[in-house]
């Protein structure tokens, strides 16, 4: 461990500020614990090292910028978390100080990085075994291995208790190996045992042709069943007496089922395998709404940090809402709310430091422009300044139609109003509104049409209408004109008639509820227009909440940008961080053949009339569960877990089903539950897996979820690492599933 961690980061307790604001600089002591896992400051208050996601050095966060005329960078840094908690800026007391903090963090992260899963199980024990270890004697006497059972989500008589606890020694307490003894009863896995011993020829052991064996007829592997076995063997089994008889034990086993390649997700398309030289209108795009937003749309704080984050989680199309700000400098914020504001070439900044960071393929910075012609001017400033050559500021000569993601790697594409564009009047100056994109009239009739809560709208319209402008003619800027390469297309009343202009890249927008409605009247025409024109989705303007709409049915039209809250978790998110997750979460995936092609018509209502339309039957045994977390803070309190498994897709095969619950055990639940689906677009369906704790008084209380792609899933027994509500890993908590895809000879009757 780096000499302990350099010593537990040089001997411990170190004075340094925590700074909140320019005007919040509060001094605090923060110490490493013995088991370098958690820092402590200021009286009991802890953070977790497995929170931590990086750590910035000097001035990189706004907080750290407003005071860098009081403290140099080289004493400044920021711990950054993961999922949507704020971080944590210090400055030390020297550079010396600084940099041991940060050269030992980093270290730390590194290592919980390269955990295994059942080193991180092992952790999560040993985390436990301390909380209930409440005299600190490194021993469990019977009440805090009660105290520990509980903890891990395990209800346990105490008679039953008495009789497991191993104490050999009599002496009432577990002591050493005793503790290991009990440790290992707690973590047996007797469903995996059952697995192991119906492929072993002796029960003892899987000789190589029995792992061939396991690996052809349960795992359906593609590859050289003779050499993957080989690999597995040689990558898992702890035993070298093993490994010299080719062989694999039951740990083996349990590390290989445990892994990244005994995971639901298959590892080949972790990384970038899709094709990137197609059009852009070939790809589905994540996206960002809002993008400086970190809370309500109303009052919430706009950061730069809604930037960094969105492009730190492979998100490829931010927005900048630009007004006019003091001192000629122009702003972003929320036009016409209460939301904070922060200055448009800090968020330049910004997205030209982290744009490729996790992405080499193109950002597009999505513009609505409410400046003057003189604040437009500084924009364009701006962007040209602090971009460079990153910036691209025309369309590529000799380019047919759109370019693709390989043609723009490294290149932030300004999409904004234009001269020229299709929306601009003959006179110059185009129509300007609280969006650009459409009125906040037409959204209240959309919604209403879309047979929402009225009252609540109303209600929510008098809040803000005061606050909305007239319609006004905006001139627009040569300069800031000069660097959009996207501008916004006309709405079309009939898909029939759209066209790729000429001269501009374009790109069609609507709110959720008008694209809903183009769902309906015209779902194929939809499709065939988004095989050949960029399409973006955004969010209500009534959801002042900053909640999203479930993004699925704009994928279904083959809708390109599908712009979402990043700052709101739920199940819009999840299911846009579970698209993305594949190829290389580099923000871009490939659609579906039949949605590329403008020769086919595809129709979302329609699938089975689509060219090789195979509908497949999915099979799901869900086995069991391990270390589920709780979800209640009581500490008597024991989760009832369930499972749900949704199919999000066309709307046909939408569908969901549940396991029954299990009573008091989130620690090694056991269903063997199967649950079987048919999809008829196997394409474009998502499966969202979530665990629920069972409560039949009032709504179930969540405990983690994890969705991906059905193209992505890996068949036989596999494991699903379950995930926060925040979308961050909550080890060492997993499902333990089976999983069969079979093709349907004879499609079913779609009545």
């Amino acid at each position: 461990h780096i000499n302990l961690i350099q010593y537990r980061i040089d001997n411990c307790l170190q004075l340094m500020r925590k700074i909140k604001s320019r005007s919040w600089k509060k001094q605090r002591y923060f110490k490493l614990q013995e088991d370098c896992t958690t820092i402590w400051y200021k009286s009991k208050k802890a953070v977790s090292v497995s929170d931590v996601e990086a750590i910035r050095e000097g001035h990189q966060s706004e907080v750290l910028l407003s005071i860098a005329d009081e403290f140099p960078a080289d004493r400044c840094f920021t711990l950054v978390f993961r999922g949507r908690r704020g971080n944590l800026d210090l400055v030390a007391e020297s550079v010396e100080e600084a940099q041991s903090w940060i050269r030992g963090m980093k270290k730390l992260i590194e290592n919980l990085e390269n955990m295994g899963e059942r080193e991180k199980l092992d952790q999560w024990i040993g985390d436990l075994f301390k909380k209930a270890d409440k005299n600190k004697d490194g021993r469990m006497n019977f009440k805090e291995v009660r105290d520990l059972l509980k903890m891990m989500n395990v209800d346990m008589n105490d008679s039953f208790l008495f009789s497991q606890m191993a104490d050999k020694s009599q002496s009432g307490t577990l002591e050493d190996d005793e503790f290991v003894l009990f440790y290992k009863m707690l973590t047996q896995r007797e469903d995996l045992l059952k697995v192991f011993q119906d492929y072993s020829a002796d029960g003892q052991k899987l000789s190589q042709s029995d792992l061939e064996d396991f690996l052809k007829e349960e795992q359906l592997e593609e590859d050289d069943f003779q050499q993957k076995a080989k690999q597995l063997i040689e990558h898992y089994e702890p035993s070298d007496t093993a490994k010299l008889l080719n062989a694999m034990t039951f740990d083996g086993f349990l590390m290989y089922l445990g892994s990244s390649e005994g995971s639901i997700f298959n590892p080949r398309r972790r990384g970038v395998f899709q094709d990137m030289s197609q059009p852009l209108c070939h790809y589905f795009i994540s996206s960002s709404h809002n993008t400086y937003l970190m809370e309500d749309q109303l009052r919430g704080q706009s950061s730069v940090e809604g930037y960094i984050r969105a492009l730190n989680r492979g998100c490829r199309c931010v927005e900048v809402d630009c007004w006019d700000g003091a001192n000629g400098e122009p702003i972003v914020y929320h036009g016409h709310t209460f939301t904070s504001k922060i200055l448009f070439k800090d968020v330049v900044s910004a997205v030209g430091k982290y744009a490729f960071k996790v992405s080499e393929y193109p950002v597009i910075l999505s513009i609505e422009n409410h400046c003057s012609i003189e604040q437009q001017r500084v924009m364009a400033q701006h962007l040209n300044h602090i971009l460079g050559d990153k910036l691209l500021k025309t369309t590529l000569d000799g380019k047919v139609g759109l370019p693709s993601p390989e043609d723009l790697k490294g290149k932030i594409l300004l999409k904004a109003k234009k001269i020229g564009g299709l929306e601009e009047s003959f006179n110059g100056m185009v129509e300007d509104s609280l969006t650009g994109e459409a009125s906040d009239e037409d959204e209240v009739a959309e919604i209403d049409k879309d047979n929402l809560h009225r009252d609540s709208i109303r209600c929510r319209f008098k809040v803000v209408s005061h606050l909305l402008p007239q319609k006004t003619k905006q001139h627009l800027s040569k300069e800031l004109s000069d660097c959009v390469v996207y501008c916004k297309s006309v709405h079309f009343s009939s898909f029939k008639h759209s066209r790729i202009h000429s001269k501009f890249y374009e790109v069609t927008s609507f709110t959720e509820s008008k694209a809903r409605k183009h769902l309906r009247d015209a779902a194929a025409e939809f499709v065939h227009h988004n095989s050949r024109q960029l399409t973006r989705v955004y969010p209500s303007g009534f959801r002042t909440d900053s909640s999203n709409f479930n993004p699925q049915e704009m994928w279904n039209a083959g809708c390109q940008i599908v712009a979402l809250n990043f700052q709101t978790a739920g199940e819009g998110m999840d299911m846009n961080d579970g698209l993305f997750s594949q190829n290389g979460h580099c923000g871009y995936v490939l659609k579906p053949v039949f949605m590329r092609e403008a020769a086919k018509r595809f129709d979302p209502e329609m699938p089975q009339n689509q060219d090789g339309y195979q509908p497949v039957i999915l099979t799901i045994q869900v086995i069991s569960g391990q270390q589920l977390p709780k979800v209640n803070i009581k500490e008597d309190s024991i989760v009832d877990p369930l499972v749900r498994v949704e199919i999000h897709g066309v709307p046909i095969d939408q569908a969901k089903q549940e396991t029954r619950y299990i009573e008091n055990n989130g620690f090694n639940p056991v269903w063997y539950d199967t649950l079987r689906f048919t999809v008829h677009t196997p394409e474009l369906a998502m499966v969202r897996f979530v665990v629920e704790d069972y409560d039949k008084t009032s709504k179930n209380d969540f405990v983690g979820q994890y969705t991906l792609p059905l193209s992505c899933m890996q068949q036989g027994y596999r494991h699903i690492h379950l995930l926060s509500k925040d979308g961050t890993t909550i080890p060492p908590s997993s499902l333990f599933v089976h999983i069969r895809i079979t093709k349907l000879d004879k499609p079913s009757s779609l009545s």
